[in-house]
């Protein structure tokens, strides 16, 4: 299961595709030069319970550290994932 990216100005995602139909994906929004702002995870229902949503989570925590910026959690589940790994915060 691969996980794509995609930005542009201003907005992006980290998604999983399956027969050109996106079954999971987590958006953001760009706040500066130095922040996104995770404003929505959605996990079809074929994935549920597979961990996709952290992995999602996570590929923005990569990005953020790759980039050096930070996250703002607004999305519920993403603030859940922070909440319960400490290991992710450094990037909040």
């Amino acid at each position: 299961m691969k996980i794509l990216h995609e930005n542009n100005e201003s907005k992006g995602s980290f998604f999983i595709k399956k027969e050109g139909k996106r079954i999971a994906e987590m958006t953001y929004s760009l706040a500066g030069s130095d922040r996104i702002i995770i404003d929505h995870t959605y996990v079809g229902e074929e994935l549920r319970g597979q961990g996709v949503g952290d992995k999602l989570v996570r590929k923005a925590v990569d990005f953020a550290r790759e980039k050096s910026m930070s996250i703002i959690p607004l999305c519920p589940f993403a603030r859940s994932v922070f909440n319960k790994n400490n290991e992710l915060r450094d990037v909040l």
